[in-house]
């Protein structure tokens, strides 16, 4: 897994013609018009090949051709509508990076006749989607497609304020997220992903602690050890990474980011076994973990002046003699009793110990992301994700996080005469209902219960994780939702004050 990035340079004179024959891929950007304009290096040929096919340049389907050149260099063309999504900019991001193939060791990227916004707004789609596309995911096949390493991206007529930074450090995390949810559930059991991460930890500087599971029988944690019991192996448990930047090091942070990842490694159902339909994919289950880890690592990119911890909940829903099943009441770490009504709910159990142990800590955020419920899936199909919080107040800041940031979310309620369906006649809740009736909901109901101290709570269920054909910028089914989001969330939106 390598997760470096292409060198990034910006300009903002013009691309000449002169100038286009150092690149074999070029893609230019241009407004919305019904002629090319003269200032784009060979117009009247673009002009002469496109007016063959259409009346005017798409906004949403790049015009490809080759130049006449020396070089021969191939061009996707494409308008800019200043009124455009950012989910349509990045979607158009990804068609012009798939456009510009995967040999090329460098790109250059040529804005022409666009405002300032939109040629900032263009080019930040551009390059998402050229460092989604241009990134090696893991791959087993013994004749398998190289993708060439992308070097350099060059950008014409345009430079953003802050060269990009923000981008860069957000497909670093995304491209980490997803390489790790691909990966084979035997490439990927909890202690092979528990090195991993630390590996990773060591590299910046993040302090980490593991939780095992005698640990965690220490604490009481018997919703987490209900769903690991059922493993062959004892390496399930929680692993807690800290960032914090120099000048809070070792002291008590005013502000105090905490991310929870739900990371089941592999998903059987328990001994409510999952179809084969169902369970094929079932190693993606850790996605919502490798978002929390993905985040983590944008933020320490970005060098951010708060304090971020991230708590991953690994474990394997396995089947077996010694699995938790049906009508078994377990505590959990806070002393709750929790009837089991199906064992295939068992993100909520070791995402429920998580959050007790995470909220102790006080901190002003919680953000979980959890791949949770089908419900969710039902309500929202996998082109959004679902998110419930605990203050109403910010379910316009949620929406407008996902419209910006192009990770589209839509809020669910957290009313309390739902959580009637979790009574139970034994124990202080039920896990779920058999039903499913508004499990994505009863899901978020059952997590509240174990949050203490009243932080800020977000909870974000990723129906959007697994996109078959992509999703925005990203090429791939596994898409890494969330970390796009989650910075809109902190920049824009301000969550953290």
């Amino acid at each position: 897994m390598h997760l470096a990035t292409p060198k990034i340079t910006e300009s903002s004179a013009n691309l000449n013609e002169k100038s286009t024959e150092i690149y074999t891929d070029l893609i230019f950007l241009v407004p919305l018009a019904t002629k090319i304009a003269e200032a784009l290096p060979f117009a009247d040929a673009l002009q002469a090949r496109l007016g063959r096919q259409q009346d005017k340049l798409s906004s949403s389907v790049p015009f490809v051709t080759d130049l006449p050149n020396k070089t021969g260099s191939r061009v996707a063309l494409v308008a800019i509508d200043p009124k455009a999504s950012t989910f349509d900019l990045l979607t158009l991001g990804r068609k012009l990076a798939q456009a510009s193939g995967s040999r090329a060791t460098q790109i250059a990227v040529a804005c022409y006749g666009l405002d300032r916004a939109s040629a900032e707004r263009a080019c930040e789609a551009t390059l998402a989607a050229l460092l989604a596309y241009r990134f090696a995911m893991p791959s087993y096949r013994s004749k398998s497609e190289k993708i060439t390493p992308l070097r350099e991206i060059h950008f014409y007529g345009h430079k953003s304020p802050d060269g990009f930074r923000r981008t860069v450090a957000t497909a670093k995390g995304n491209n980490l997220a997803r390489y790790l949810s691909a990966l084979p559930p035997n490439k990927l059991t909890p202690a092979l992903y528990r090195r991993q991460v630390e590996k990773i930890a060591k590299g910046y500087g993040w302090k980490s602690a593991f939780l095992d599971q005698k640990k965690l029988r220490a604490k009481g944690a018997g919703a987490f050890l209900a769903v690991a019991q059922g493993s062959p192996e004892p390496d399930a448990g929680i692993l807690r990474l800290r960032y914090a930047p120099k000048k809070i090091a070792g002291k008590k942070s005013a502000r105090l980011l905490t991310l929870v990842g739900k990371g089941i490694c592999f998903d059987t159902g328990g001994t409510n076994l999952k179809t084969a339909k169902g369970m094929y994919g079932m190693h993606e289950d850790m996605e919502g973990s490798a978002v929390a880890l993905g985040t983590l690592l944008a933020l320490s990119e970005l060098k951010v002046d708060f304090a971020v911890e991230c708590w991953l909940a690994l474990a394997q829903n396995h089947i077996g003699p010694q699995a938790y099943k049906q009508n078994d009441v377990v505590t959990a770490a806070n002393g709750t009793t929790i009837e089991i009504v199906h064992t295939d709910a068992e993100g909520r159990m070791v995402l429920a110990d998580t959050l007790v142990l995470a909220s102790a800590q006080k901190p002003q955020l919680i953000i979980d992301y959890a791949t949770l419920t089908g419900a969710c899936v039902q309500a929202l199909s996998s082109r959004y994700s679902g998110v419930l919080t605990n203050r109403a107040n910010w379910i316009e800041k949620l929406i407008a996080a996902g419209q910006a940031s192009g990770e589209r979310v839509w809020p669910f309620p957290l009313a309390t005469d739902y959580g009637q369906e979790l009574k139970s006649d034994i124990a202080d809740t039920k896990q779920c209902t058999l039903g499913g009736e508004a499990d994505h909901i009863l899901a978020g109901l059952f997590l509240q219960k174990f949050i203490a101290h009243d932080p800020a709570w977000v909870h974000v269920d990723l129906s959007a994780g697994n996109h078959k054909g992509g999703l925005a910028h990203i090429p791939t089914d596994i898409t890494g939702f969330g970390i796009r989001f989650t910075l809109n969330l902190l920049f824009e939106q301000k969550m953290l004050g």
